[in-house]
């Protein structure tokens, strides 16, 4: 594997995303990637309980917007002879979303550990998971939603009710792991330096109880959000996000990317709103090594 790692320890199956460099950074390869291992762990014997977490500063700093950007703008060629079509859209992301949903789909329950930036395409992945925990420097947020893009999977409301989901993806802003915690959009936030004990401590804690049982439980839980909707809101939402690409605005946005290069087009973004890169908390945070969409001065590519 190129983009992550894998291990079993104490009934504890982890999937390690090892993009450091690229912040982690979602790609093809990692979708398909991630796909198989969480396809592997859930039918494991040995295992009961999924942890996935990131190296580096970041956890997911979304999609790469060199490879996303370049793909939108390969396809507007093409456009020139035909119109864009949006259940091809649809299809395309969906390879993406239905990797993510893994997380939720799988019978076993799955934790996330999450460190420095989990943002636009990352939340559309960490938000499956059924339990996520943060060290207290992370960050959430749906920047894309202020041009370009809807979050795909559509967890926000079944994690912090109506009016909190609102206030976040209508503005795009910033959430600090505490706030993420307080809100409901995670679990709970802790030291730093205790991330990695703390959600594996968790895990194991859950390993200890019969898998069945584990997986009665999941499913009585999730099917509280399936009742309400959520295939539904899936749907609409990774349509919209495709609709949201191919806006004047989305459209502008590419082609800005492509003219000035990805960080100055996200920090001409975000600039007005004072966050993410373009805020007092990127300060502390290493600086990915490419052009990739990340916490510092660059963002996700949105699908």
């Amino acid at each position: 594997m190129k983009t992550l790692r894998t291990e079993t320890r104490n009934g504890v199956g982890t999937i390690t995303l090892a993009r450091a460099a690229e912040y982690n950074t979602i790609t093809p390869d990692l979708r398909d990637e991630l796909a198989a291992a969480i396809d592997r762990a859930d039918a494991d014997h040995g295992v009961h309980v999924i942890l996935l977490r990131a190296d580096g500063p970041a956890f997911c700093a979304g999609y790469g917007l060199d490879w996303s950007t370049r793909a939108q703008t390969s396809e507007s060629g093409a456009a020139r002879r035909r119109v864009w079509d949006s259940v091809a859209d649809y299809g395309m992301i969906s390879q993406f979303v239905n990797v993510y949903m893994k997380l939720w789909y799988a019978r076993k329950p799955t934790i996330a550990a999450v460190q420095g930036w989990c943002i636009g395409g990352g939340t559309d992945m960490v938000l499956c998971a059924d339990l996520i925990i943060a060290g207290q420097s992370a960050s959430f947020g749906y920047p894309p939603s202020r041009v370009w893009g809807t979050p795909t999977t559509a967890m926000w409301v079944y994690r912090m009710g109506l009016e909190r989901a609102k206030r976040y993806l209508l503005t795009g802003d910033e959430i600090p792991a505490p706030e993420a915690a307080r809100i409901g959009l995670i679990l709970e936030a802790v030291p730093d330096g205790e991330l990695d004990a703390r959600a594996t401590a968790i895990a194991e804690r859950m390993a200890r109880v019969p898998v069945n049982q584990l997986q009665m439980l999941k499913l009585l839980c999730n099917h509280t959000a399936e009742n309400m909707g959520l295939a539904t809101s899936r749907l609409v939402g990774s349509l919209f996000d495709g609709i949201a690409r191919h806006t004047q605005e989305g459209l502008d946005f590419v082609a800005r990317a492509q003219v000035a290069g990805f960080r100055d087009a996200v920090r001409e973004r975000d600039d007005p709103f004072g966050d993410y890169g373009s805020g007092p908390r990127s300060k502390t945070r290493a600086k990915p090594r490419d052009g990739k969409d990340a916490g510092s001065k660059n963002r996700k590519r949105q699908g």
